[in-house]
Order: structure tokens, then sequence, then C-alpha cells
């Protein structure tokens, strides 16, 4: 479809409206105008913006249509570009609304943040390349899941009616994520088919994955009986290192708990092996077990504080990483054989 290149530009009451799609995420802008006119028109969005981009700061623009041409002026210079009809561009109607809630733009910027790493690329189940948006009432929560790890992120949000869960796709999550600011709030509309957001002068809207996430509070430990409490940053650090000889396809690494020790060993095809010993806070059996590296990684770069705590059960099962007495954010990392 050519015309989702293009812009459509409305032009309505002294406002000025700038539409783009790929048929998946919608985007509107809006800014005041001076003119008499009223009407639409579609521009290629990429000249466009070239256009905007080469000429000198606040250089005035007078757009002209004239049957299949637009011409557009900015001080000295003279554009002439072709347009195609408003009438074909794609436009996503009113949504039925069925439920909008309002928050700080900080507080949804901190839900994707802390759990869009763990959404899934182009997976068969397509229900997992998005993120779960979960209102229960009493919170609001995101969670993702690529099948070998998972992300939960909650705050509370009371008032809310009863439980609702909609499955964003990863594209209109990062766009999403790309909006938003640290100050002012954002209005979330939920639809059955659409989600959409009022940023200020800026509307997003993005289609639903339509499927059923998975029923993740199974996943998570309810208390794991082994809690290893590291430094958090000592940890990073001694993975990030101990990755550099991890094989590069498999990233997997070997944990080893010994009393208040710590150890993470890994190896490559290469016959290449690191080490790396710290001291932790355990006093259960000793244990071995194997992780993806970066799955770890992820985890603690999203939790917030000086210590982590990792509660595991044994070597096959799941490890729970989480900032000690947090429950707002948590993480669940697979284990792997090595």
């Amino acid at each position: 479809m050519p015309i989702l290149a293009n812009l459509l530009l409305t032009a309505r009451a002294g406002r000025l409206a700038i539409t783009a799609t790929d048929l998946e995420v919608e985007l509107v802008a809006q800014a005041h105008i001076v003119t008499d006119a009223e009407g639409q028109m579609t521009l290629p969005g990429r000249k466009l913006l070239d256009i905007c981009r080469s000429l000198p700061e606040k250089t005035s623009l007078s757009f002209n249509q004239d049957g299949e041409k637009v011409t557009v002026r900015g001080g000295r210079s003279r554009f002439v570009l072709a347009t195609l009809p408003a009438g074909d561009f794609p436009v996503i109607d009113e949504l039925a609304e069925q439920q909008t809630f309002e928050l700080s733009q900080a507080d949804l910027r901190r839900l994707i943040d802390k759990t869009q790493f763990s959404m899934a690329q182009q997976d068969v189940r397509y229900y997992l390349n998005g993120m779960l948006l979960e209102t229960d009432g009493k919170m609001l929560r995101t969670v993702a899941t690529d099948g070998h790890r998972l992300a939960l992120c909650e705050m509370e949000m009371a008032g809310q009616p009863g439980v609702r869960q909609v499955i964003v796709p990863r594209k209109g999550v990062l766009e999403l994520q790309r909006l938003l600011g640290t100050e002012g709030t954002v209005s979330v509309t939920v639809a059955s088919n659409h989600v959409r957001a009022q940023i200020g002068d800026v509307r997003f809207t993005s289609k639903l994955i339509d499927g059923r996430f998975p029923e993740y509070g199974r996943v998570i430990p309810a208390a794991p009986p082994r809690t290893i409490i590291a430094d958090r940053e000592a940890l990073r650090g001694a993975l990030q290192r101990t990755a550099i000889l991890s094989n590069e396809k498999y990233r997997g690494i070997r944990v080893v708990v010994r009393g208040n020790s710590l150890t993470l060993q890994a190896h490559n095809p290469e016959q290449e092996e690191a080490e790396e010993q710290l001291e932790v806070r355990y006093g259960g059996e000793d244990l071995e077990v194997g992780f993806n590296v970066n799955y770890l990684l992820d985890a603690l770069g999203a939790i917030e504080g000086a210590e982590v705590e990792l509660g595991l059960s044994d070597s096959n099962a799941s490890c729970l990483v989480r900032a000690p007495g947090v429950t707002s954010n948590r993480y669940v990392v697979m284990p792997m054989r090595l």
C-alpha cells in the first residue's frame, strides 16, 4: 500500500493533525496553525521530514494543493510534491471504549521499561510477541515472557473495574516507550481490538494481539526455599566478565554456591574458560545450576537497589530474581543444562 508511506495532514478549526500508520500502529500529532482553509491532503512522509530538517529553524511553511500536486514553500525554497487521495488513507475509527484510566507518564514508562526486554521476537507462539497489560481492580500490571524468562512489574491503581487483560504487540510497546516522558499524565483507553494512549498533543493507537497469554502466576515461584543475597553491582560485573568466554550461541554459565561463596564458570568450544568468585549471604545446601547469562544480566539491570535476591529450589527449578523484600517487580529465569 503506497499510501502508508504518506502522512495525512488534516486542517480543522485552527489546528493541524498529522497522522501516520502502518496498519498496526497509528500516531496522530496536533499543533495550532494559522489558516482559514480546512481540508485534508497526504504527502510523502520521508520527503516532508527531510524538507523540514533542511530548512532553517522557525521557517514558516505554507502548503497549497492543486490537483494531484502540493506546493510547499518555506523562505526562498519551493518544493512540489506528489500526493495521493486523502480518502484512501486508512485511519483507525473511534474506539468503542471499554475502559479508560489515567496515570503518570513516569509510572507507565517504568512498567514498560522493567518488562519489555523479556518479550519474544518472531516466536511462532504469536501471543508471546508482545506485552500483557492487566488491571484487576487494585493493580496495573505488565508481564512479558519469551518462554525462557519472565518479567513482571506492577503498581497500585485502585478503583478500576474487574480483571481485564490485553496483549500489546512488540512494535506498539516499543513505540509507546519512545513517546512516554517523565512528566505529565497519560490517558489509556482499552477497547476490544485496540489500545490508545493520549500523551499531550500526541495520540498513539495500537492493535492488540488476539490470543491468550500464558497463566504467568504458575511460573513465578511463590517462596523459594533457598535464597542468595548478593551485591547487585558486584554480581552484575562478575556476570559480564564471565560472559566474555561463554559460548556465543548458547550463552550458558554455571552458578555454584557453597556456603557464602558464589562461583561463576563459563566455557566455550575453543576450550577457553572463565571463573569468578564473590561473597554472598546464603545458608542453604550446596547448589549448582546453569543459566543464560544474558537473561540474568537483563533482570539485574531492571532491579533497583544495592542488593539482589536470587530465589532457588534446586538445580532444575527456575530462579526468582528481585530486590530483597520487593514484590512490585519480579523476574523469573529458567535453568539450562550445561
